[in-house]
Protein backbone atom coordinates (compact mmCIF):
# COMPACT_ATOMS: atom_id res chain seq x y z
CA UNK A 1 0.00 0.00 0.00
CA UNK A 2 1.72 3.28 -1.14
CA UNK A 3 1.08 6.51 0.83
CA UNK A 4 -1.79 7.67 -1.65
CA UNK A 5 -3.76 4.20 -0.93
CA UNK A 6 -3.57 4.86 3.15
CA UNK A 7 -4.24 8.26 3.43
CA UNK A 8 -7.67 7.40 0.99
CA UNK A 9 -8.50 3.93 3.06
CA UNK A 10 -7.16 4.68 6.64
CA UNK A 11 -10.39 6.51 7.09
CA UNK A 12 -13.20 4.48 7.14
CA UNK A 13 -15.15 6.06 4.39
CA UNK A 14 -14.40 3.80 1.20
CA UNK A 15 -12.60 6.74 -0.50
CA UNK A 16 -10.23 4.21 -1.20
CA UNK A 17 -13.11 1.89 -3.87
CA UNK A 18 -13.97 5.69 -4.65
CA UNK A 19 -11.21 6.87 -6.17
CA UNK A 20 -10.93 3.26 -7.57
CA UNK A 21 -14.01 3.90 -9.50
CA UNK A 22 -12.80 7.34 -10.49
CA UNK A 23 -9.92 5.74 -12.21
CA UNK A 24 -11.63 3.59 -14.57
CA UNK A 25 -13.98 6.97 -15.76
CA UNK A 26 -11.13 9.22 -16.12
CA UNK A 27 -7.59 7.20 -16.52
CA UNK A 28 -6.17 8.67 -13.58
CA UNK A 29 -6.25 9.07 -9.79
CA UNK A 30 -7.83 11.79 -8.40
CA UNK A 31 -6.41 13.03 -5.27
CA UNK A 32 -9.15 12.86 -2.12
CA UNK A 33 -9.73 16.38 -2.30
CA UNK A 34 -10.40 16.29 -5.97
CA UNK A 35 -12.98 13.25 -5.78
CA UNK A 36 -14.38 15.34 -2.92
CA UNK A 37 -14.91 18.33 -5.34
CA UNK A 38 -17.03 16.25 -7.54
CA UNK A 39 -20.01 17.31 -4.90
CA UNK A 40 -22.80 16.41 -6.78
CA UNK A 41 -21.68 12.64 -7.93
CA UNK A 42 -20.45 11.65 -4.79
CA UNK A 43 -23.19 10.49 -2.93
CA UNK A 44 -23.45 7.98 -5.62
CA UNK A 45 -20.34 6.95 -6.14
CA UNK A 46 -19.92 6.37 -2.18
CA UNK A 47 -22.67 3.97 -2.90
CA UNK A 48 -21.49 2.61 -5.71
CA UNK A 49 -18.05 2.25 -4.46
CA UNK A 50 -19.60 0.64 -1.26
CA UNK A 51 -20.23 -2.52 -3.11
CA UNK A 52 -16.88 -3.44 -3.19
CA UNK A 53 -15.84 -1.85 0.25
CA UNK A 54 -14.61 -3.77 2.90
CA UNK A 55 -15.72 -4.04 6.23
CA UNK A 56 -12.96 -4.09 8.86
CA UNK A 57 -14.04 -5.50 13.11
CA UNK A 58 -12.33 -3.88 15.38
CA UNK A 59 -13.59 -5.46 19.12
CA UNK A 60 -13.72 -3.42 21.77
CA UNK A 61 -15.15 -4.25 25.59
CA UNK A 62 -17.70 -5.26 27.00
CA UNK A 63 -19.19 -6.33 23.59
CA UNK A 64 -19.06 -3.71 22.37
CA UNK A 65 -17.37 -3.96 18.33
CA UNK A 66 -17.30 -1.19 15.93
CA UNK A 67 -17.76 -1.89 12.04
CA UNK A 68 -15.84 0.31 9.41
CA UNK A 69 -15.97 0.64 5.77
CA UNK A 70 -19.19 1.38 4.95
CA UNK A 71 -20.09 5.19 5.30
CA UNK A 72 -20.02 6.23 9.06
CA UNK A 73 -18.51 4.22 11.65
CA UNK A 74 -20.77 1.33 12.95
CA UNK A 75 -20.84 0.64 16.81
CA UNK A 76 -22.29 -2.49 17.79
CA UNK A 77 -23.33 -4.11 21.25
CA UNK A 78 -23.52 -7.53 21.52
CA UNK A 79 -25.32 -10.71 23.91
CA UNK A 80 -28.35 -12.27 25.22
CA UNK A 81 -30.62 -9.28 24.32
CA UNK A 82 -30.01 -9.49 20.49
CA UNK A 83 -27.57 -7.00 18.74
CA UNK A 84 -28.29 -3.12 19.17
CA UNK A 85 -26.17 -1.36 16.54
CA UNK A 86 -25.32 2.85 15.92
CA UNK A 87 -25.77 3.71 12.59
CA UNK A 88 -26.76 1.36 9.16
CA UNK A 89 -23.85 2.14 6.96
CA UNK A 90 -24.29 1.65 2.65
CA UNK A 91 -26.62 -0.63 1.53
CA UNK A 92 -24.42 -1.87 -1.13
CA UNK A 93 -22.49 -3.61 1.65
CA UNK A 94 -25.19 -5.42 3.21
CA UNK A 95 -23.34 -8.95 2.38
CA UNK A 96 -20.44 -7.91 4.04
CA UNK A 97 -22.13 -6.02 7.09
CA UNK A 98 -23.96 -9.36 7.60
CA UNK A 99 -21.16 -11.50 7.49
CA UNK A 100 -19.43 -9.07 10.17
CA UNK A 101 -22.68 -9.07 12.31
CA UNK A 102 -22.48 -13.04 12.21
CA UNK A 103 -19.18 -13.58 12.56
CA UNK A 104 -19.97 -11.45 16.12
CA UNK A 105 -22.47 -14.07 17.13
CA UNK A 106 -25.54 -15.87 16.44
CA UNK A 107 -27.91 -13.28 18.09
CA UNK A 108 -30.68 -11.90 16.06
CA UNK A 109 -30.66 -7.98 15.21
CA UNK A 110 -33.19 -6.22 17.80
CA UNK A 111 -32.56 -2.28 17.68
CA UNK A 112 -30.51 0.16 15.17
CA UNK A 113 -29.63 3.84 16.67
CA UNK A 114 -29.23 6.99 14.18
CA UNK A 115 -26.65 9.26 15.26
CA UNK A 116 -28.18 11.85 12.91
CA UNK A 117 -29.53 12.00 9.40
CA UNK A 118 -27.00 11.58 6.78
CA UNK A 119 -26.93 8.69 4.33
CA UNK A 120 -23.77 7.42 4.80
CA UNK A 121 -24.60 6.47 8.30
CA UNK A 122 -28.87 5.63 7.52
CA UNK A 123 -28.76 4.26 3.99
CA UNK A 124 -29.20 0.59 5.32
CA UNK A 125 -32.13 1.48 7.81
CA UNK A 126 -34.92 -0.08 5.85
CA UNK A 127 -32.59 -3.31 5.35
CA UNK A 128 -31.52 -4.09 9.02
CA UNK A 129 -35.32 -3.10 9.73
CA UNK A 130 -36.60 -6.03 7.44
CA UNK A 131 -33.88 -7.84 9.68
CA UNK A 132 -35.78 -7.00 12.83
CA UNK A 133 -34.20 -4.17 14.06
CA UNK A 134 -36.51 -1.20 15.35
CA UNK A 135 -35.19 1.82 14.21
CA UNK A 136 -34.14 4.89 17.02
CA UNK A 137 -32.85 8.35 16.47
CA UNK A 138 -33.72 12.34 17.40
CA UNK A 139 -37.09 13.61 16.07
CA UNK A 140 -34.49 15.83 13.49
CA UNK A 141 -33.46 13.17 11.93
CA UNK A 142 -36.85 11.93 11.18
CA UNK A 143 -38.10 15.31 10.08
CA UNK A 144 -34.58 15.19 7.75
CA UNK A 145 -35.33 11.71 6.39
CA UNK A 146 -39.30 11.85 5.90
CA UNK A 147 -38.66 14.55 3.39
CA UNK A 148 -36.86 15.53 0.04
CA UNK A 149 -33.92 17.57 1.47
CA UNK A 150 -31.26 19.50 -0.24
CA UNK A 151 -27.07 19.69 1.38
CA UNK A 152 -25.84 22.92 -0.72
CA UNK A 153 -22.33 22.06 -0.21
CA UNK A 154 -22.74 18.85 -1.65
CA UNK A 155 -25.23 20.15 -4.25
CA UNK A 156 -27.74 17.26 -3.88
CA UNK A 157 -31.15 16.24 -2.86
CA UNK A 158 -32.11 13.42 -0.97
CA UNK A 159 -35.42 12.41 -1.74
CA UNK A 160 -37.50 10.91 1.28
CA UNK A 161 -36.41 7.82 2.43
CA UNK A 162 -38.95 4.69 2.37
CA UNK A 163 -40.95 4.10 5.23
CA UNK A 164 -39.36 0.82 6.05
CA UNK A 165 -36.25 3.44 6.78
CA UNK A 166 -37.99 5.63 9.12
CA UNK A 167 -37.54 5.64 13.27
CA UNK A 168 -40.26 4.85 14.91
CA UNK A 169 -39.22 5.27 18.19
CA UNK A 170 -38.18 8.72 18.74
CA UNK A 171 -36.15 10.43 21.89
CA UNK A 172 -38.38 12.42 23.89
CA UNK A 173 -36.33 15.32 25.46
CA UNK A 174 -32.41 15.77 25.34
CA UNK A 175 -32.11 12.15 26.69
CA UNK A 176 -32.71 9.26 26.77
CA UNK A 177 -32.00 5.63 28.20
CA UNK A 178 -32.20 2.15 28.01
CA UNK A 179 -30.89 -1.43 29.20
CA UNK A 180 -29.63 -3.75 26.62
CA UNK A 181 -27.13 -6.91 27.22
CA UNK A 182 -26.35 -5.45 30.88
CA UNK A 183 -25.40 -2.39 29.54
CA UNK A 184 -26.79 1.44 30.30
CA UNK A 185 -27.04 2.81 26.67
CA UNK A 186 -27.07 6.66 27.38
CA UNK A 187 -28.44 8.75 24.37
CA UNK A 188 -27.97 12.33 24.79
CA UNK A 189 -28.68 15.26 21.96
CA UNK A 190 -26.24 17.67 21.19
CA UNK A 191 -28.23 20.38 20.06
CA UNK A 192 -27.13 22.16 16.62
CA UNK A 193 -23.74 20.33 15.57
CA UNK A 194 -22.50 18.77 12.46
CA UNK A 195 -26.80 18.50 11.60
CA UNK A 196 -29.40 19.27 14.03
CA UNK A 197 -30.24 15.66 14.72
CA UNK A 198 -26.66 14.39 16.00
CA UNK A 199 -26.54 12.31 19.34
CA UNK A 200 -24.05 10.76 21.51
CA UNK A 201 -24.46 6.78 22.30
CA UNK A 202 -22.65 6.00 25.32
CA UNK A 203 -22.59 2.87 26.60
CA UNK A 204 -21.77 3.38 30.65
CA UNK A 205 -20.51 0.24 32.29
CA UNK A 206 -17.99 -0.57 29.01
CA UNK A 207 -17.10 3.57 29.02
CA UNK A 208 -17.38 3.32 25.21
CA UNK A 209 -19.09 5.75 23.46
CA UNK A 210 -20.08 6.47 19.96
CA UNK A 211 -19.94 10.06 19.16
CA UNK A 212 -20.52 9.92 15.30
CA UNK A 213 -20.06 12.61 13.21
CA UNK A 214 -19.59 15.11 15.97
CA UNK A 215 -15.91 13.49 15.90
CA UNK A 216 -13.89 12.81 12.87
CA UNK A 217 -10.67 11.45 14.25
CA UNK A 218 -7.75 12.96 11.86
CA UNK A 219 -9.63 14.34 9.27
CA UNK A 220 -11.18 17.78 8.89
CA UNK A 221 -14.87 17.20 9.10
CA UNK A 222 -17.69 18.29 6.85
CA UNK A 223 -20.42 20.75 8.32
CA UNK A 224 -24.09 20.62 7.10
CA UNK A 225 -25.02 24.00 7.44
CA UNK A 226 -28.02 22.98 5.19
CA UNK A 227 -30.20 21.19 8.09
CA UNK A 228 -28.65 23.55 10.92
CA UNK A 229 -25.08 22.36 11.43
CA UNK A 230 -22.37 25.42 12.28
CA UNK A 231 -18.28 25.85 12.87
CA UNK A 232 -19.76 26.69 16.59
CA UNK A 233 -21.89 24.07 16.68
CA UNK A 234 -18.89 21.53 15.71
CA UNK A 235 -17.11 23.50 18.60
CA UNK A 236 -19.43 23.01 21.22
CA UNK A 237 -20.11 19.46 20.36
CA UNK A 238 -16.56 18.95 20.85
CA UNK A 239 -16.38 20.54 24.03
CA UNK A 240 -19.25 18.45 25.25
CA UNK A 241 -17.48 15.44 23.63
CA UNK A 242 -14.19 16.14 26.12
CA UNK A 243 -16.51 17.03 29.19
CA UNK A 244 -18.07 13.55 28.79
CA UNK A 245 -15.31 11.37 28.99
CA UNK A 246 -12.17 10.52 30.62
CA UNK A 247 -8.73 8.90 30.18
CA UNK A 248 -9.92 5.45 29.88
CA UNK A 249 -13.07 5.89 27.67
CA UNK A 250 -12.91 4.23 24.21
CA UNK A 251 -14.31 7.02 21.92
CA UNK A 252 -15.98 5.72 18.28
CA UNK A 253 -15.75 8.49 15.76
CA UNK A 254 -18.27 9.03 12.87
CA UNK A 255 -15.13 8.44 10.54
CA UNK A 256 -11.65 7.40 11.31
CA UNK A 257 -9.85 5.32 13.70
CA UNK A 258 -10.88 4.30 17.43
CA UNK A 259 -10.39 7.16 19.75
CA UNK A 260 -9.36 8.42 23.42
CA UNK A 261 -10.07 11.85 25.18
CA UNK A 262 -6.30 13.05 24.22
CA UNK A 263 -7.34 12.47 20.56
CA UNK A 264 -10.47 14.72 21.31
CA UNK A 265 -8.92 17.23 22.60
CA UNK A 266 -6.81 17.81 19.62
CA UNK A 267 -10.05 17.98 17.31
CA UNK A 268 -11.62 20.53 19.93
CA UNK A 269 -8.09 22.70 19.95
CA UNK A 270 -7.87 22.30 15.72
CA UNK A 271 -11.45 23.46 15.35
CA UNK A 272 -11.53 26.73 18.11
CA UNK A 273 -7.62 27.39 16.36
CA UNK A 274 -9.31 27.51 12.75
CA UNK A 275 -12.58 29.19 13.70
CA UNK A 276 -10.24 32.19 15.61
CA UNK A 277 -8.25 32.40 12.14
CA UNK A 278 -10.79 32.36 9.72
CA UNK A 279 -13.12 34.95 11.81
CA UNK A 280 -10.23 36.99 12.04
CA UNK A 281 -9.62 37.17 8.60
CA UNK A 282 -13.42 37.63 8.05
CA UNK A 283 -13.70 40.46 10.20
CA UNK A 284 -10.39 42.04 8.07
CA UNK A 285 -12.30 42.15 5.45
CA UNK A 286 -11.19 39.59 3.11
CA UNK A 287 -13.14 37.30 1.05
CA UNK A 288 -13.39 33.38 1.48
CA UNK A 289 -11.21 32.92 -1.23
CA UNK A 290 -7.93 35.48 -0.06
CA UNK A 291 -9.29 33.77 3.54
CA UNK A 292 -8.05 30.42 1.93
CA UNK A 293 -5.13 32.04 0.14
CA UNK A 294 -3.96 33.09 3.68
CA UNK A 295 -3.64 29.07 4.53
CA UNK A 296 -5.40 29.83 8.30
CA UNK A 297 -5.28 25.85 8.44
CA UNK A 298 -1.60 25.42 8.09
CA UNK A 299 -0.45 24.82 11.49
CA UNK A 300 -3.07 21.61 11.73
CA UNK A 301 -2.82 20.45 7.35
CA UNK A 302 -0.38 17.95 8.55
CA UNK A 303 -2.39 16.24 10.65
CA UNK A 304 -5.67 16.91 9.53
CA UNK A 305 -5.52 17.53 5.91
CA UNK A 306 -4.98 14.71 4.19
CA UNK A 307 -8.23 13.07 3.32
CA UNK A 308 -11.43 14.39 1.29
CA UNK A 309 -12.23 17.66 3.25
CA UNK A 310 -8.97 18.93 1.81
CA UNK A 311 -7.43 22.70 3.68
CA UNK A 312 -9.70 24.84 1.00
CA UNK A 313 -13.08 23.50 1.71
CA UNK A 314 -12.83 22.92 5.46
CA UNK A 315 -11.82 26.98 5.42
CA UNK A 316 -14.81 27.81 3.35
CA UNK A 317 -17.07 25.77 5.66
CA UNK A 318 -15.66 27.76 8.72
CA UNK A 319 -16.00 30.90 6.46
CA UNK A 320 -19.85 30.44 6.30
CA UNK A 321 -20.26 30.24 10.04
CA UNK A 322 -18.10 32.92 11.49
Amino acid sequence: MNKHDYALSRRGFCLCCLSGATFAATGGWLTPAEVFAAAKSLVVQIREAAAAADITTTKLRGGISALSGSGGNMGVLVGEDGKLLVDAGITATRPRIEKALADLGPQPLKHLINSHWHFDHTDGNEWLNSEGAMIMAHPNSLKHLTVATRVEDWDFDFPASPKGALPTMLMKGDEKTLKHNGQTVALKYYGPAHTDSDISVFFQEANVVHVADTFWNGVYPFIDYSTGGSIDGQIQAAEANVKMVDDQTIVIPGHGEIGNKKDLIAWRDMLVGIRENVAKLKKDGRSVEETIAAKPTAKWDPVFGNWAISPALFTRLAYEGV
